[in-house]
């Protein structure tokens, strides 16, 4: 690349450099006082009390001694020309000298021409200045930002109540020096290199503009190549197009790279800065920036010849142009330190100046503002003619709907009426009731952009024009005849007319308008504000107040912004938030959260940084009984194999989580512990080498960083896990593989080093050697334990707080904690600025109130609850301020909501720390627990804090007494300093919340004994009580709960042996009735029998039996089916056993009993309890500890499966607590590596298969011989092929003949 151009580019930046920085030292001490040597005539105002001019600067004493207006109304100003545009800095006031006139605000329009006014914001809002609180002193304003302008208009807002208003005023600033360019359309500048290409690598190009017009290119250059770089206006809106190097990529089919800015044909003054550093471009308008990386293949901008400025001329066609030219002024236009437009003052050879003038010439055209929605209306007179009527205008609003104009015809050819409605212009003619003409026309008009609109009616045609295209005419309008009326309302209707007079079916018109013509004639509004020509109300003349309340978009996470005049409104669809600006996620922050709403096992989306800048991500929810664990799958956790991997040619392989590392980062911080398992099988393929060698494989961490340690062993040290328990293959290795052994080995650990994980990458170097092989495996990544969730501290003294950073949150603000106390009273947090602040507190018992002042004045939001709060029990606090709403929600009462003023401050300056738990003067402080606390989805760490802060104690006990209600049937809270968990070692139920049924199918010889009066050692990790297995006295009462399903009768459900031969059993009849019997003493049976139903239907059923005492309930299927007292002479004997199924042993058991017991019980049950102790769940869960004994087929499954369904389908039916289907890897890698060799595998497929055909012969025969002699044991396995005949065996259900004698029929 010729290094002439590069020379060029370097020298243009220094020289722009230089400018900026000259421009900077001629501002300095910019602060003169510009009013003090005008003439009285330099001073107009919209009335005087004196009737003349009265002058009114600073510290005038003379005549008047300032300036009053005749009335004192919001309608009223005073102005002054400083006869140049200057730079003004700063204003000063004083009241009218000797008087009781003063202002007490105000608010500041500037000007270039005296019309089309720019009032003076702050904070993108109207800014309201302080005045006088007396006549003689001075108060004085420097503004934030200066302003260049000639004119200057204060407008008293408020005054003196006791006076009238009166000002004296001073503007500071100094002389404002600048080049400008009037393009009108057809003109433009070319600025002609010396050399045939400019090749910049960097850029900085600086400009000003004001458009009459929303579209027109500001400047273009392009090169051979397909380099180019387009600024130009779309719409109102520039659009800046730029491509370094890409053939592909022409200007005329591209997509603009940026588009800033709205509303930019306003006729004001734009700033324009646009900075390039290589592809890295800094594109600003206004006070706006976007950063964006431009498309193309080198770092070089290549311009050929030229660059043209105001539109893009088309080569050899002199006074033609590709696109619409620019139309207005450009003033201290720089491209590299260069200013063009002196340059073309100035008449220089590189510049062809082509129709452009060095003065900005602008139309007196007077924009009017329809302020109010309800009552601003504007009348103009009209001509009243014979036939015909013509009107035009310009309009603008974000409104969908509104008043355009009303006017009533002459002649009683009835009422016109112009409105918006739904963004579509509709015109109807309409007398009395009867609509006589209609015509709909445009779409999407309430785009903010100008729109032109003309009517016309001549010889009985109307004809409705829209931006220069005319509507469709009305089809029944042919006969219509139209004779122009005396009054044109535009806008709205004043209250006191009449229909007939103005018509306003919809709301009043919001918006702009300008050129406004009524019979071809212009109307004077400047005339119309002096009062000397037709009427209005709440108009804003000679300015267009429009906003564009979308720029910037304060719709967070991807919202999309749309608007009306007053507010603006946020859609959050797929955006995964929620709320008035998308500041909320709709998903929880971690899977602890999850659990404690009560969910299971699940895929879910949480968001780490809740209403954080990251979106949420799908994990794996694994919710166990003693840990939450969250996984994360990549797209590779399956067993790979790797061959002819050498270091000049490594494998590596890229592992995706489907979300971005910072969204992994924050999960990963945002657990207590996270872990990974890697594994790799080998043959001839080593590892890691030794410690002090060159690592054959490593893998790549979260900060790009390899890492040459494997599962098992700790960050730097170059090992596996059998290394640092010398249990490797070779001693003189430290992993397995690194033996290099002919053999499959492997080495496997876990990777638990939170600051390296996730693995993000795999590289493997040495399976490139003679039968060298090896195999990789990274499982998911796997973390548990919430350190958000449960951090909590303790405040025990008054005087005690935490203190932490500036809270800063000027647009969005979330705050939320849990908090418990048995405090009347406290400060929860609070943070001050110079005027605002916020603060969150419990202000009665019952009562938590949020105040906040963005300076606007305090606003307090209070939600009352029902019940008391300071019950030391958890309570959630979540406060919310934007700039759309600002709300309060405690539990889950209503929510306390206000909206946020659309106007005055909005953003939130905090500047001293954040208190937590108290205040800064230490009074008003919270006692109790505040735990969980985000601001704007960002822990703060309370605990850490608590550690070196006195009067605060890390950690809050006492989560069960809140949740312990989540732990259900029977479950017990077990209180943890992380937060709980439920026990449900005395529950028949399981899981996470003792919610999970335990059941298992039965066949017809299946038993399962418990048996009560043989002790036996429990360890605490089994989780069983030693009271629930022994026992020496009869039971005061009994509490039996099980849920069955079955198609057998009859059937033996349950026998409970006591001494001396009594026992308890619950059976089904051959109808299908159930049955409990109680067997007391050797002469009497109590027999209850329900009857309300055929329980052997395949169907759920739930029975519980209760014996407080003598008193006896059996609820079946949650109805109370029976009630009785046994007698005071019957004696309840000691348990000795209980049985589940079928009885094995010979205990006498009467003839009803034996028939059931023949049969056994075939079916499924599940969730059987007797007191405290789970039988049914010890046999499957702790056979090897728990006395109980199991004979025949006992299969784990779910009764759920059962019910209405063919039990071979039941079979196929399996869970799995690991959502990714983990391998087996102790199998040999040899079974999970496939061969190469289809011919091999076939030979060995055919040699397995004779030899398993000889194993099942032999097998059958073993089999049929020992039938008889086969023992019965527990086994999981699928259910066997004949249960569903054994389900159906013996079953008449249509003859249903009752066999139980002495029974208690219910």
């Amino acid at each position: 690349m010729d290094s002439v151009p590069r020379l060029t580019s370097v020298l243009t930046l220094l020289f722009s450099g230089l400018w900026h920085l000259g421009l900077t030292a001629t501002n300095y001490n910019c602060d003169d006082p510009l009013a003090s040597l005008l003439s009285p005539m330099a001073f107009s105002s919209s009335s005087d009390l004196t009737g003349t001019h009265s002058p009114a600067q600073l510290n005038w004493r003379v005549g008047a001694g300032g300036w009053s207006p005749a009335d004192s109304n919001a309608q009223q100003w005073l102005q002054m020309d400083l006869g140049n545009r200057v730079e003004i800095t700063a204003v000063a006031t004083q009241g009218r000298y000797g008087s009781s006139d003063w202002v007490t605000s105000y608010s500041l329009m500037f000007s270039d021409t005296g019309r089309n006014w720019k009032q003076y914001k702050q904070e993108d809002s109207i800014w309201t200045f302080a005045g006088n609180m007396n006549a003689d002193s001075v108060v004085h304003h420097k503004l934030l930002h200066s302003v260049r302008a000639r004119f200057v208009r204060f407008v008293p807002l408020e005054w003196n109540p006791s006076g009238k208003i009166g000002m004296r005023v001073e503007v500071y600033g100094c002389s404002y020096k600048s080049d400008v360019a009037d393009f009108d359309g057809r003109s433009s500048l070319l600025y002609r290199f010396n050399q045939k290409l400019m090749s910049t690598l960097k850029d900085v190009i600086s400009l000003k503009f004001k458009s009459m017009q929303g579209d027109g290119v500001l400047f273009h250059g392009e090169g051979q190549r397909g380099d180019h770089i387009t600024l130009e206006l779309q719409k109102g809106r520039l659009a800046l197009h730029l491509n370094l190097d890409d053939s592909k990529a022409r200007f005329s089919s591209s997509l603009p790279s940026a588009i800033l800015g709205s509303l930019l044909d306003d006729q004001h003054w734009h700033s324009v800065l646009i900075e390039r550093v290589g592809k890295q471009v800094n594109f600003t308008v206004d006070k706006h920036t976007q950063h964006f990386r431009t498309k193309g293949e080198t770092d070089a901008l290549d311009i050929d010849y030229e660059l043209s400025f105001g539109g893009i001329p088309v080569p050899g066609k002199p006074g033609t142009f590709l696109k619409k030219n620019f139309h207005g002024c450009i003033e201290n236009l720089y491209y590299n330190g260069v200013n063009i437009i002196d340059l073309a003052k100035r008449r220089k050879h590189q510049i062809y100046t082509g129709n452009v003038t060095f003065s900005c010439s602008e139309p007196q055209i007077v924009p009017i503002t329809f302020v109010n929605s309800s009552g601003s209306y504007l009348l103009l007179p009209g001509t009243p003619q014979i036939d015909g009527l013509s009107v035009s205008f310009q309009f603008r609003t974000w409104n969908k709907d509104g008043l355009l104009l009303s006017t009533e015809l002459s002649e009683g050819s009835g009422t016109l009426l112009l409105s918006l409605e739904g963004g579509i212009l509709r015109l109807v003619i309409q007398k009395m009731t009867e609509r006589v003409a209609e015509i709909l026309t445009g779409s999407n008009l309430n785009d903010g952009l100008w729109h032109s609109v003309s009517i016309n009616a001549r010889r009985n045609r109307i004809t409705l024009t829209l931006d220069n295209e005319a509507a469709p005419p009305a089809p029944d309008s042919t006969w219509v005849q139209i004779y122009s009326g005396n009054s044109y309302y535009f806008g709205g209707c004043p209250d006191s007319l009449t229909d007939s007079q103005c018509l306003n079916p919809i709301k009043a018109f919001q918006g702009c308008m300008r050129l406004i013509f009524i019979d071809n004639q212009p109307k004077d509004l400047i005339s119309v504000q002096q009062g000397s020509l037709g009427n209005f109300s709440d108009l804003h003349i000679d300015l267009c107040s429009i906003k564009d309340r979308c720029l910037p978009n304060y719709c967070e996470h991807g919202g999309s912004c749309s608007q009306s005049w007053t507010t603006f409104y946020c859609n959050c669809s797929d955006t995964s938030y929620a709320g008035a600006t998308c500041h909320n996620s709709i998903y929880e922050q971690s899977c602890e959260v999850y659990r404690h709403q009560g969910n299971t096992a699940g895929f879910f989306y949480i968001d780490s940084d809740g209403s954080g800048p990251l979106g949420p991500l799908q994990v794996y929810c694994n919710i166990t009984e003693d840990k939450i664990w969250t996984s994360v799958q990549h797209n590779n956790t399956e067993l790979t194999r790797v061959r002819g991997a050498n270091p000049e040619k490594p494998y590596t392989m890229a592992l995706d989580y489907g979300g971005s590392m910072e969204q992994l980062e924050a999960m990963i911080d945002g657990s207590e512990h996270c872990e990974q398992e890697v594994a790799y099988h080998c043959r001839r393929s080593r590892l890691l080498n030794t410690p002090d060698g060159t690592p054959f494989t490593w893998w790549i961490g979260r900060s790009n960083e390899r890492h040459p340690y494997w599962g098992g062993s700790p960050p730097g040290v170059q090992q596996c896990e059998c290394g640092l328990d010398e249990s490797c293959l070779d001693i003189q290795h430290f992993c397995n593989c690194d033996a290099d052994k002919d053999e499959w080995t492997n080495d496997t650990g876990f990777l638990s080093f939170k600051d390296h994980l996730p693995v993000t990458q795999i590289v493997i170097t040495d399976t490139d050697r003679s039968n060298s092989e090896a195999a990789w495996r990274i499982g998911p990544l796997r973390c548990y334990g919430d350190r958000r969730l449960w951090n909590a501290v303790s405040f025990y003294t008054e005087a005690s707080y935490l203190h932490f950073p500036t809270f800063h949150a000027e647009f969005s603000a979330d705050i939320s904690f849990f908090f418990k106390t048995t405090a009347l009273s406290g400060v929860f947090l609070e943070n001050l600025g110079i005027k605002d602040f916020i603060r969150l507190e419990i202000s009665s018992p019952s009562e938590i109130t949020f105040a906040i002042d963005v300076g606007n004045g305090p606003m307090e939001l209070v939600v009352q609850s029902p019940s008391l709060l300071n019950d030391n029990q958890w309570h959630y606090v979540r406060a919310e301020r934007n700039l759309k709403e600002t709300s309060l929600q405690v539990d889950n009462l209503p929510r306390s909501t206000r909206e946020t003023s659309e106007e005055g401050h909005f953003r939130l300056q905090l500047n001293s720390q954040l208190f937590v738990g108290g205040t800064s003067s230490r009074q008003k402080g919270f006692l109790g627990c505040i735990r969980s606390l985000h601001l704007n989805g960002q822990k703060l760490d309370l605990e850490e804090r608590a550690k070196v802060t006195s009067g605060v104690r890390p950690g809050c006990p006492g989560h069960c007494s809140s949740y312990g209600s989540i732990c259900h049937n029977g479950g017990k809270c077990v209180e943890k300093h992380n937060g709980y968990l439920c026990d449900c070692t005395n529950s028949p139920y399981e899981g996470p919340f003792c919610k999970k049924e335990v059941s298992a199918v039965f066949e017809a010889g299946t038993s399962v004994t418990y048996m009560f009066q043989e002790p036996y050692p429990v360890t605490k990790n089994i989780s069983l009580s030693s009271s629930a297995i022994y026992t020496d006295s009869a039971p005061s009462k009994e509490n039996i709960a099980f849920s069955f399903v079955t198609a057998q009768a009859p059937s033996l459900l349950l026998f409970i042996n006591s001494s001396s031969q009594d026992f308890l059993a619950v059976l089904l009849c051959k109808n299908g009735s159930l049955q409990v019997r109680y067997h007391l003493n050797k002469e009497e049976t109590h027999v209850f029998t329900i009857d309300a139903d055929n329980f052997a239907n395949r169907r759920m059923h739930h029975l519980k039996i209760n014996r407080e005492g003598r008193e006896l309930t059996i609820q079946m299927d949650q109805q109370l089916r029976l009630s009785y007292n046994f007698s005071p002479e019957v004696e309840f004997r000691v348990i000795r056993s209980l049985t589940l199924g079928k009885v094995t042993e010979n205990l006498g058991l009467d003839s009803e009993v034996a028939k059931a017991n023949a049969m056994g019980f075939a079916g499924c049950m599940s969730s059987v309890q007797y007191n405290h102790i789970a039988p049914l769940k010890a046999a499957l869960r702790h056979a090897t500890v728990a006395p109980v004994t199991v004979h025949g087929t006992l299969t784990e499954s779910s009764c759920g499966f059962m019910v209405d369904s063919d039990v071979n389908a039941v079979t196929t039916v399996h869970s799995s607590s690991d959502p990714f289907g983990k391998i087996d890897e102790r199998e040999p890698l040899t079974n999970a590596v496939r061969s190469d060799s289809a011919v091999i595998g076939g030979v060995i497929a055919v040699v397995i298969f004779i030899i398993f055909c000889i194993i099942g012969i032999m097998t059958r025969f073993l089999y049929q011989h020992k039938q008889s002699h086969r023992t019965s044991q527990m086994k999981e396995k699928e259910y066997p092929e004949n249960l569903d005949s054994s389900f159906r065996n013996d079953i008449d259900l249509q003859n249903t003949v009752s066999e139980c004698k002495r029974e208690y029929f219910i």
